[in-house]
């Protein structure tokens, strides 16, 4: 499906938006701490429940906010990565074995406990499985569904090494189906690694409706690792090219001296003009600024 850009002039940059990633972080990046110790809650059910997040392991800046409502993305398969993500500050390394057998009936307790009506389950990247992975989604999301009756969303890795994976996970029927695009091609390898392919991104996410035509899909990228604006637009395009419904654009930010730095750090208002161009050019539904993530809000974005 051809997609065409819509013309729109680039703003100026406002001052203080170029800063380096070394720098002092502007003042709209720069959040209050949530009153509520409801987060303390969530945090020991999920401790009582030998549970993962990715807010915790990926030092997500919206943790505190999310775990006050809550509300978490469950990460599955362990916390240990075997991709070496240059933006990511999940723990890289060799994984345990095998899955833990017993995980997703842990997931669906905790789904229950924290009343979740929309719950999000995404991964580590685990080349070393035969199947990345798949049947483990495929289980956690049956035991979800089965114990509470909420909608589902997965954030998968590519499984770019085992090709019949995305079938296996879609035997589960989830609502949503998001795999993040993260960034531009020219910056593809050097930001998600070198087993990492733009174009499989775009298949895989074209490749979801036809096995479930009504699952809703989803992706979204970090801004301020250097991408253009022409570059980002066309990245857009390519989404919508492979019928992609929801988007979500936020700003990179820095886990530790190891990781990729930031290049620029983008002003909300352009967030906001961003999110306009992407209505515009099919998105159904869009959630653009400095803090959004690929799971912030989720729930509301898909009752919307």
């Amino acid at each position: 499906m051809a997609f065409r850009l819509p013309v729109v002039a680039a703003p100026e940059m406002p001052a203080g938006a170029a800063l380096s990633g070394s720098g002092r972080l502007p003042g709209w990046l720069k959040r209050p701490i949530p009153k509520s110790n409801v987060n303390h809650f969530t945090a020991g059910l999920l401790e009582e429940l030998r549970l993962e997040t990715v807010c915790d392991n990926a030092k997500c800046p919206n943790r505190m906010e999310c775990y006050s409502q809550l509300t978490a993305t469950f990460m599955i398969l362990g916390a240990v990565c075997t991709r070496p993500c240059g933006f990511c500050a999940v723990h890289r390394g060799r994984p345990p074995a095998e899955p833990e057998q017993d995980e997703p009936e842990r997931l669906a307790e905790a789904s229950a406990r924290l009343g979740l009506k929309h719950v999000v389950i995404t991964s580590v990247t685990r080349d070393d499985l035969p199947d990345g992975g798949a049947e483990h989604y495929r289980r956690c999301v049956v035991a979800v569904r089965e114990r509470t009756g909420a909608t589902v969303e997965v954030l998968t890795p590519d499984f770019v090494e085992c090709k019949e994976a995305l079938e296996v996970v879609m035997q589960s029927r989830p609502e949503v189906f998001n795999h993040n695009m993260e960034t531009v091609p020219r910056l593809y390898r050097r930001v998600r690694g070198p087993k990492s392919d733009y174009r499989w991104t775009l298949e895989l996410l074209r490749r979801v409706k036809e096995f479930v035509p009504t699952t809703l899909t989803k992706s979204g990228l970090m801004l301020g690792l250097g991408e253009t604006r022409e570059e980002l637009l066309e990245a857009l395009a390519d989404l919508r090219s492979s019928d992609v419904d929801f988007l979500t654009l936020g700003q990179y930010l820095q886990p530790g001296e190891k990781y990729l730095p930031v290049v620029r750090y983008v002003p909300p208002e352009e967030f906001d003009e961003l999110a306009e161009i992407a209505r515009q050019m099919g998105f159904r539904e869009v959630a653009a600024g400095p803090f959004v993530r690929s799971s912030y809000h989720a729930r509301e974005m898909v009752e919307k």
